[in-house]
């Protein structure tokens, strides 16, 4: 395309937005480019300025704006020495995330199947998600016809036993950092004193399991246990939830140490104890 057809295609644009159109589609279109020079740093592995203006066909200024937006965001780096840039921390960080959670998903089918036909209660694989966990598999028990379908669900760390497995686990400056804001209320049970919490996430911890009854919805009760990675960092909790009326104190116990098991076998699975 020469510098005439890019000039009249520019102009075309101005004249779409005139008339209403074109906002969305300039928007899609710079998307579009920045996930272009993504693709192509992660095909070629660094390239400067020049190197990718060429590729996407704009004018130098063009890329250098876009290489600025994404280096802003940890998505691409520059060796300042070459003047060339590469993929940034934030793809890697992103890029890890995803294969943890697919490999947690493609591990835990069976080990939570199992689990769920066993136990005839829900059971959930959750991550950490921010400032909160999200739930990226379920499997149902014959007993939990009703239960809820917690696929995708982000939940708070603070009120359900996969969160405080992941927030007991977490780096000590991470997890201050949370428990600084304000803790919401769900339910009377709900811990939200800083002190409270910060022990039962101690016992957590020693206990190997985390537990809630009715901290998130009244009725309901569960059990977590971490998952661990090769390198024993826990990177997911294996909970199993029911109404409490069946996750009584008499059996949370059995379910603690079945829970704890199954969190054991899904971190071999991992890698975790080799």
């Amino acid at each position: 395309m020469t510098r005439t057809q890019k000039q009249a295609e520019h102009t075309g644009d101005s004249s779409e937005k005139q008339h209403g159109r074109g906002a969305g589609s300039a928007v899609q279109s710079v998307d579009r480019a920045r996930v272009s020079v993504l693709e192509i740093l992660a095909r070629v592995g660094e390239a400067g300025v020049t190197e990718i203006a060429e590729e996407l066909d704009v004018h130098k200024s063009t890329a250098f704006r876009l290489l600025g937006v994404l280096e802003n965001r940890g998505l691409v780096a520059q060796a300042k020495d070459r003047g060339k840039y590469y993929l940034g921390a934030a793809v890697l960080r992103l890029a890890g995330a995803a294969a943890v959670r697919l490999d947690i998903s493609q591990e835990g089918v069976p080990v939570c199947r199992e689990l769920a036909d066993e136990l005839g209660e829900t059971v959930n694989v959750a991550v950490l998600d921010d400032d909160a966990a999200v739930n990226i598999m379920q499997a149902r028990g014959t007993a939990s016809v009703t239960a809820q379908n917690w696929l995708g669900r982000r939940t708070p760390l603070h009120a359900t036993s996969s969160g405080k497995v992941l927030l007991a686990h977490m780096p000590p400056t991470l997890r201050e950092g949370l428990l600084a804001r304000a803790l919401p209320r769900f339910t009377e049970r709900t811990i939200t004193g800083t002190s409270v919490l910060r022990a039962e996430l101690e016992a957590v911890v020693e206990q190997g399991y985390g537990v809630t009854i009715e901290e998130l919805e009244l009725g309901l009760a569960a059990v977590a246990a971490p998952i661990r990675a090769h390198d024993g960092k826990v990177i997911g909790a294996i909970s199993v939830s029911g109404p409490v009326y069946r996750l009584n104190s008499d059996r949370l116990p059995e379910l603690a140490k079945r829970t704890v098991a199954a969190g054991a076998e899904l971190s071999r699975r991992m890698g975790y104890g080799f």
